[in-house]
């Protein structure tokens, strides 16, 4: 066996051992005077350095070389996902022993104490501090910094737009302060911040190594109503919406998509100002260049509307490639419209090339060639005396000018309106949009225009008002307006004729009045100009001048010789009347007129 190599304490006080007392040189108050000696001398509501020496997923444990090791909560770290064993933490002692002996400690007060001065020094240093993103709030996020919440701008968060903010909350990052407000106790940080020095760096890199001309990979960062933002590896470059495509873009999304990858082309760049205009479209050839050689003026051509103006309409017949069709080129029609009345956007139609510049890179079409042109045989179709129905399209003082087809205009003149009706407007006597039935009279092929009547449809009247309404002939009649130099007076049959003032006055001495019905006598008809002159006072004078006649002529055959006696007397001329002929033609001409 092997010997066992003890040896004994020489100087062991044995007696002492068995009396119970401590052996050794040091008394027991030495002894604990000695270890107090060594623990720290610490107080409550104070802030001291510890070292965590044990931790899992509720507590850390903390010393600080006190008698007992304190316990700190780990949702007092959250800030800090990396701590572990070792690292060396600030605490606050709240009590040196509860009711079960523990000592108390808190890590969340221990910052807050001091988080201010932190703080301010980090502003001051320009220091990168962490921080804990809590939560989301209005216009960006919460951040716990030294157990202060401060605010987080959204705009602050990269260099690149956010889309989800979620993906943030709880994170660490690193920031640097950028404000602080003492009063209102508010602090901003900014995680932009760090790498904005970075990529200023990486920009001027860049933008000393670029061309005009020269060819890009990039990625959409952001999608505005004007262009396209391309992120082009640590710098941003422009598409304009107009550089998109040869086509026509409503909005640059119906062409691109975020995080697309493309190519671009550098068309200007800006060293000062680090803009970087980009190009997509001349990437392509021009559309003009692709034009079909073959294609010339007279050629049909299909393709969608695109634009629309009062003026016309812009037609895309290739990609790039458009021709405008000026409101004239849509209807033979001469009356002022609007293209809008024709076409509208999206409309895919066929039209026909009226001029190309290829040079220009200019079209004009027209869609009114796709039909024939109704006045290349207007006389067939429209022959002098061929009568037909026409739509009313406008007015003037003169006249109304109506439409018998598309393309095909004329001119009712207001004298051709009526035989019988005295028409001061045309308004009087139809409306805008109105049928009207016409008869061709006249045909002017050179200026497209024809000349056309309505009361041609319709018997001459005045052949027969000549018998009726003649000279010495009387008739009722109503006076319908009271102008400066007489009246107008309605006769039987729709004819009006006029009264000057003293044809006016009555058998009393009184004026006649608009609206009363009174005996006229016609003292003048004209046939070509339509005109029919009356006389209300011509009755009774006429009729006081035949009483006194055979009074006059019986006074002077009394003093007249003897041989004048024996001569035979004069006959009078009786009174022009109408006849019941007359009476039964103008019983006719009504129902005809009628009808």
């Amino acid at each position: 066996m092997t010997e066992l190599k003890n040896s004994p304490i020489e100087d062991f006080d044995w007696a002492a051992y068995e009396n119970g007392e401590s052996a050794g040189e040091k008394s027991r108050e030495e002894l604990t005077h000695a270890y107090e000696e060594s623990l720290n001398s610490v107080k409550d509501k104070e802030v001291i350095e510890g070292t965590i020496i044990a931790l899992n997923k509720r507590e850390a444990v903390v010393n600080i070389d006190y008698k007992s090791d304190g316990i700190i909560p780990m949702s007092e770290f959250r800030y800090n996902p990396d701590i572990k064993v070792g690292d060396k933490v600030e605490v606050f002692i709240e009590n040196q022993e509860d009711r079960k002996g523990q000592l108390i400690l808190s890590h969340k007060k221990a910052r807050a104490s001091r988080s201010w001065e932190r703080i301010n020094a980090a502003l001051e240093n320009n220091e990168i501090i962490k921080g804990f993103i809590k939560c989301r709030t209005k216009g960006g996020m919460i951040v716990d910094v030294f157990g202060i919440e401060a605010f987080l701008p959204g705009s602050q968060i990269d260099v690149k737009p956010i889309r989800d903010y979620d993906v943030f909350v709880g994170k660490t990052m690193e920031f640097k302060v950028v404000k602080i407000n003492e009063e209102f106790r508010n602090v901003v940080v900014s995680h932009k911040a760090l790498i904005e020095a970075e990529l200023e760096q990486q920009k001027r890199e860049i933008i000393s190594k670029l061309e005009k001309g020269q060819v890009l990979e990039g990625t959409v960062k952001n999608i505005t109503s004007y262009g396209v933002f391309i992120d082009l590896g640590g710098v941003d470059g422009l598409i304009h919406i107009t550089d998109l495509s040869w086509g026509r873009v409503s909005h640059p999304s119906e062409v691109v998509a975020l995080d697309q990858k493309l190519n671009v082309v550098i068309l200007d760049f800006d060293n000062e100002k680090k803009r970087i205009a980009l190009g997509l479209k001349q990437l392509h050839p021009h559309p003009w260049d692709a034009l079909d050689p073959e294609l010339k003026v007279g050629d049909k051509v299909k393709g969608k509307v695109v634009v629309m103006a009062d003026y016309g309409a812009f037609l895309e017949v290739a990609p790039g490639v458009e021709g405008l069709i000026h409101v004239s080129e849509m209807s033979w029609s001469q009356h002022l419209r609007s293209a809008q009345e024709f076409l509208k956007i999206g409309d895919e139609i066929e039209a026909v090339i009226l001029t190309l510049d290829r040079n220009e890179r200019k079209m004009s079409l027209g869609i009114k060639q796709l039909k024939k042109d109704p006045w290349e045989d207007i006389e067939v179709k429209y022959p002098i005396g061929s009568r037909h129905t026409a739509k009313v399209r406008n007015f003037t003082n003169f006249g109304v000018f109506v439409e018998i087809e598309e393309g095909v205009d004329g001119l009712i003149h207001i004298s051709d309106l009526s035989w019988t009706k005295k028409i001061k407007h045309p308004s009087e006597f139809t409306q805008v949009g109105a049928d009207i039935e016409v008869e061709v009279l006249q045909i002017d092929k050179d200026n497209r225009r024809l000349s056309l009547g309505h009361k041609q449809l319709e018997e001459n009247p005045w052949d027969v008002f000549e018998t009726v309404f003649t000279v010495g002939s009387v008739h009722e009649g109503t006076i319908v307006e009271m102008l400066e130099k007489g009246a107008v007076v309605a006769l039987p049959y729709g004819v009006e004729g006029f009264a000057t003032p003293k044809h006016l006055v009555k058998e009393d001495g009184s004026q006649a009045k608009v609206e009363e019905k009174l005996n006229f006598k016609v003292i003048e008809f004209n046939k070509d100009s339509k005109r029919i002159i009356l006389s209300h006072s011509r009755i009774f004078e006429d009729e006081a001048r035949a009483d006194k006649q055979p009074a006059e002529r019986k006074a002077k055959r009394a003093a007249a010789p003897k041989k004048q006696e024996e001569a035979p007397a004069a006959t009078t001329t009786p009174l022009e009347k109408t006849t019941l002929g007359d009476l039964e033609a103008l019983a006719a001409l009504k129902e005809k007129l009628s009808k």
